[in-house]
């Protein structure tokens, strides 16, 4: 039986995960971006989601024939155009740092991910008259205005970075400017991923119909993550081999076994802690029950709100003003509020369903 205050806490989980994924490269040594970003890629978005899809949904290839070849097709390729975002999301990163690139893109992923689907289904005015609707709503649009302050404190941040001038670090590569574009594409093409999922749901009620239970939605997982490793896989093993990068992998004695393997291991763990954030999703998604439309928002205002407290605790907002830090807090406490909101909402619209 569904019950969504559990879903919302396992998202909970999810963005835990998912706002600490990119932390491993800050220990990546002697190797390139395009290494550890193929490796990474490898297991967050093919080993990992294949070898727990087998794991949990009982005759995963029955699934998979059983479902319709559009939804298969049309599931994979927005998962393939997703995968030039996850690219833009890790090159934005070192532009503008965690805690802004997560606010930025994947609050545009939120609002644009849950709101399409409800568009191209047809069922965004009848999802905002059901039972608790208008109160999910109000939550998400309190998480906008949180996003947009989030976004504020980080042009606060520049100045502050700016003022501060070159001594203390952060304030030679951070560029408010070329993260923002990227963000913005990264964010867009995000909630690609989350129109990915929905299209690939009857892929997972496939799934639940053999007995996948909570774990059904790693059947359709593996569609959309399949489409971006392909797009990432081509374009960066084109790319290590122009750069002459992609022999870094297999070079064990140019940089020493015990740096080899710690560069292998947190590569590893990066897909691992991706790959986790929406091994939570479904189950948190299931159980959100006839409210699953705001689960998507729901993660990743989750999500958002963790990454800024990585990067508080990575110590990004070190060198701002006590303004800007102010402008900060209050950001991360309206997305609390939100929380609260969207989760009261789907609790109420169970209870009068119930009733």
């Amino acid at each position: 039986m569904a019950n969504p205050i559990i879903g919302t806490l396992v998202h909970g989980v999810g963005g835990v995960v998912a706002s600490t994924c990119y932390v491993p490269f800050q220990k990546v040594k002697k190797w390139s971006w395009d290494s550890y970003w193929i490796l990474q890629a490898s297991f967050a978005w093919f080993i990992f989601p294949f070898l727990f899809g087998f794991l949990t949904v009982p005759n995963l290839w029955d699934v998979f024939s059983e479902s319709p070849t559009d939804v298969l097709v049309n599931a994979t390729l927005l998962g393939a155009v997703y995968g030039f975002g996850g690219m833009c999301f890790g090159f934005a990163i070192k532009h503008i740092g965690y805690s802004l690139t997560y606010t930025i893109s994947i609050g545009i992923s939120a609002i644009f991910g849950t709101i399409v689907p409800l568009i191209l289904e047809g069922a965004l005015i009848k999802k905002f008259n059901e039972p608790g609707g208008e109160i999910i709503f109000l939550g998400m649009f309190i998480a906008l205005i949180g996003i947009v302050i989030c976004g504020m404190a980080g042009y606060k941040k520049e100045k502050d970075l700016k003022a501060a001038g070159p001594h203390e670090g952060e304030a030679l590569t951070f560029n408010m400017k070329k993260g923002l574009v990227l963000t913005i594409i990264a964010g867009v093409l995000s909630a690609v991923f989350g129109i990915s999922l929905t299209v690939g749901a009857p892929v997972a009620e496939i799934a639940g119909n053999y007995g996948a239970g909570n774990f059904e939605g790693n059947a359709n997982l593996i569609l959309s993550t399949g489409g971006a490793f392909i797009t990432n896989f081509i374009w960066f093993t084109i790319s290590g081999l122009k750069n002459g990068t992609l022999k870094e992998l297999v070079d064990v004695k140019g940089i020493g076994k015990k740096s080899f393997a710690l560069n292998f291991g947190l590569s590893v763990l990066s897909g691992a802690l991706w790959y986790g954030q929406f091994f939570f999703y479904g189950i948190g998604h299931v159980q959100m029950g006839d409210y699953g439309y705001a689960s998507w928002v729901i993660h990743m205002s989750m999500l958002i709100f963790f990454s800024y407290i990585v990067g508080i605790l990575m110590k990004e907002w070190s060198a701002v003003s006590k303004k800007t830090y102010l402008t900060l807090i209050i950001a991360l406490i309206i997305l609390v509020i939100s929380f609260v909101i969207m989760a009261y909402g789907t609790v109420l619209g169970e209870d009068i369903i119930a009733h």
